[in-house]
């Protein structure tokens, strides 16, 4: 299988809809990009690494220190999903991954199933 990574942040009912999508495929790693409220208080899976970022920070600094977290985890193509965070959030994650060279498929939690879109 493959990696996910995705937010773990605001929006209502956004953090059931992220426990399905790491529950409803086997990934190889799950990395959540949360604050320290989501580290405290999301029941993580096994092979779930919570990873807290200043969402306070711009978005260019917010792309950099992603791009120092990916440099670090990630070195194939990777999953991701933007169901959870803000705008922001989802532009820093964006910028970093194509920054990084990395290779990306967006994804979804579907009835039947985990889809790429």
């Amino acid at each position: 299988m493959t990696e996910l990574i995705a937010f773990l942040s605001t929006g209502k009912g956004t953090w059931a809809n992220v426990s399905g999508l790491i529950k409803g495929e086997s990934w190889d790693k799950v990395y959540l990009l949360t604050n320290d409220f989501g580290k405290e208080k999301f029941t993580a899976e096994e092979n779930t690494e919570l990873i807290v970022i200043n969402s306070n920070a711009n978005p260019e600094e917010l792309r950099d220190e992603i791009t120092g977290i990916l440099k670090e985890k990630v070195k194939d193509e990777i999953a991701v999903n933007f169901i959870s965070g803000s705008g922001k959030e989802h532009m820093a994650l964006i910028s970093a991954l194509m920054k990084s060279g990395v290779g990306f498929r967006f994804v979804v939690q579907a009835d039947e199933g985990i889809k790429e879109l």
